[in-house]
């Protein structure tokens, strides 16, 4: 008789040893080890081709150790300038972790899009020229695990999951994950896509979130917020003089700055008081250490500033000349706080008292419908309502400055003949400016956002390079100008024409720009926005309508947007926005100096005293009305009719 043996398990044994292997800490990983070993550049990709070396970036060696299962922190924050080896950070994380201690791991950029870049142009080749990597990841597909956004280890160890912020996070728990360029995160249809990430590790003890971007606009940025609610560590370099331990800071360079000479740009010392220059940088970066200003945040969530001024891939002469370029303008001021200096752009959340602006427009030097000195562009932005349609007249000049010159109302809807008549006049009509030249309008945008196919109707009869249509972004992150993608009639499926001269703006960053401006009480300030006297109190009210206030969701997260009072019209704002959209497109932005120089020679100076007789004055009159309307479209020239023979005998008697 066979005797049967039955083994029996210990419960409680079996208890334990799953709760030890849950509660048992990572492995030893070293990331900068690994990467000195692992890293190498190609000169196609970095200006230090070859191993990864940790003198050219010693600033990363603290965020890496930190990064590492050996620092309690669970959450990492880098807060930086653009262009600054960030991305290369990221990478050593991802890729160190899959090769020392695999398991998976949920990278997440902004966009579907940035994340299937990120995958074929920097992921791919780098697992391809990792030897420790190369093996585990041979990238063929099989069966479903190795994908643009999925990519499995072979011996199914561990998987990349990568995905875009703007689609709903669920259904996967990683230990680790990357949140990539994280101030440009837009809630998507599940509600925050950062609140949502990290939930995706929250069933891991020990688990590590780095979270990295240049930041954006305070209020509401989140690289910033998630740096003040962690360590806020800087880096500390000794003076090269007398040793004292301090920050770079951008207000010292700027203290310092010689307009004249930016590439003699330089700190000084906040102690002995001597110069600090760009030959120094390389010794104090190599010196430097990192000081909490929230240490009793390191335990838990550690976080980094760092901004170009350290790093060798930006001299101390560029970052003056960008910021002399930026000076005055603020959209140019954010761009290069953000990407320079690593810092959020404080936002003008709203614009000062209307009354304020109505009274400086009181002293104005100038009246309305005239061109003031200064003002060498010429744009008129046209906003469509029910029942009529609303018209800023606006001059652009150098550095920046605008002048409001004429607020117009046409009554009927933009479909009428009567209406789009009076605006095929308003198109080709002059104002005069501070020496008697009448200018006429360099480009136009009209609001194409409501009454779209009507819009357009009157638009397509003017040419392109007058007249063009812009609509308001959706998103605070869309750029200044960008040209509306193709888009297609709802009814017949067909390809809208109107799309190859429609624009969509940032009306965001334009507002924050306008209402720091109109504070400047300067004339000759960068930026300066002049008001002529003659317009109504209603103009101002509008102009200064609408506030950036903070709105929270139903998921508890707040976002922040630009709110107007429902009893106030703000066609002020937006038609004075669509003039600033019709200016850039013109390329004020970027103009040249000997352009402005040319438009200033051209337009601003006086007209020469006509020493005619009488027959060259009348006829040399006629040719000038003659030309003029022969400028105009055809439908819009003026009927030759005996009408015109009384105005010639006045200016006869004149004569």
């Amino acid at each position: 008789m066979t005797s049967m043996i039955v083994h029996t398990a210990n419960a409680e044994r079996l208890a334990y040893d799953v709760m030890a292997e849950i509660l048992q800490p990572p492995a030893d990983v070293d990331y900068l080890a690994w990467a000195v070993e692992n890293i190498e550049f190609s000169k196609r990709e970095s200006p230090f081709p070859g191993k990864y070396n940790p003198e050219n970036f010693p600033y990363f060696d603290e965020i890496l150790r930190a990064l590492s299962p050996s620092d309690p922190c669970r959450t990492v924050t880098l807060m930086k300038s653009a262009q600054l080896g960030g991305t290369v950070l990221a990478n050593i994380f991802t890729l160190g972790s899959m090769a020392m201690d695999p398991g998976d791991l949920l990278y997440v950029w902004p966009t579907v899009t940035k994340a299937e870049n990120w995958s074929k142009m920097k992921l791919a080749p780098m697992l391809r020229n990792t030897s420790s990597l190369a093996k585990a990841f041979p990238m063929k597909s099989r069966d479903g695990l190795d994908s643009l956004l999925y990519k499995e280890r072979a011996d199914g160890r561990g998987a990349m999951l990568i995905m875009g912020a703007n689609a709903p996070i669920d259904q996967v728990s990683v230990p680790r994950q990357v949140q990539d360029d994280l101030s440009k995160f837009e809630n998507n249809s599940a509600g925050d896509p950062e609140t949502q990430a990290d939930s995706r590790s929250r069933a891991y003890e020990f688990a590590k979130v780095l979270k990295i971007s240049t930041p954006l606009v305070m209020p509401g940025c989140r690289i910033t917020r998630n740096f003040e609610d962690g360590s806020q560590e800087h880096l500390y370099v000794p003076c090269p003089h007398c040793g004292h331990m301090q920050t770079l800071e951008w207000e010292n360079m700027l203290a310092n700055l010689d307009e004249a000479h930016p590439e003699k740009a330089h700190f000084t010392c906040t102690d002995c008081g001597c110069e600090i220059e760009e030959r120094h940088r390389a010794k104090m970066a190599r010196k430097g250490k990192w000081r909490a200003h929230n240490p009793k945040a390191k335990r838990h969530h550690r976080s980094f500033y760092l901004w170009s001024v350290i790093s060798a891939l930006q001299s101390w002469e560029r970052i003056a000349r960008e910021w002399l370029a930026a000076k005055g303008d603020p959209a140019s001021e954010q761009t290069f706080l953000n990407d320079t200096v690593g810092r959020a752009y404080v936002a003008a959340g709203e614009a000062p008292p209307w009354e304020t602006l109505r009274d400086r427009a009181a002293q104005s030097d100038y009246a309305r419908g005239r061109i003031p000195a200064g003002g060498l562009v010429l744009t008129m932005g046209i906003d469509c309502q029910i029942d009529r349609v609303e018209c800023q007249v606006v001059a652009f000049g150098r550095d920046f400055r605008r002048f409001v010159v004429d607020y117009l109302k046409i009554p009927g809807h933009i479909s009428e003949p009567a209406c789009q008549e009076r605006l095929d006049a308003l198109l080709y009509q002059t104002w005069k400016n501070s020496v008697g030249r009448p200018i006429s309008l360099d480009r136009v945008a009209i609001d194409g956002n409501a009454f779209t196919e009507e819009v357009w109707e009157w638009v397509r009869r003017h040419p392109a390079s007058k007249l063009v249509m812009v609509r308001g972004a959706n998103s605070d992150l869309a750029p200044l100008t960008q040209r509306v993608k193709k888009e297609r009639n709802h009814r017949t499926g067909k390809i809208n024409k109107y799309s190859r001269r429609f624009y969509t703006f940032n009306g965001s960053t334009l507002k924050m720009a306008l209402y720091r401006n109109v504070s400047k009480t300067d004339p000759l300030e960068r930026g300066f926005v002049g008001f002529p006297t003659g317009l109504e109190d209603e103009y101002f009210r509008q102009l200064t309508a609408e506030r950036r206030v903070p709105k929270k969701r139903k998921d508890g997260h707040t976002e922040y947007k630009w709110h107007k009072d429902e009893t106030q019209a703000n066609e002020g704002l937006d038609t004075m926005n669509q003039a600033e959209v019709a200016a850039i497109l013109y390329g004020i932005r970027d103009l040249p100096e000997a352009i402005w120089d040319r438009l200033e020679a051209e337009r601003e100076t006086p007209m020469p005293e006509a020493q005619l007789d009488f027959e060259d004055g009348l006829f040399g009159f006629a040719a000038k009305g003659e030309q003029q309307a022969k400028a105009l479209p055809v439908q819009h020239r003026p009927k030759q009719t005996a009408a015109a023979k009384p105005q010639d005998n006045r200016w006869k008697k004149r004569r």
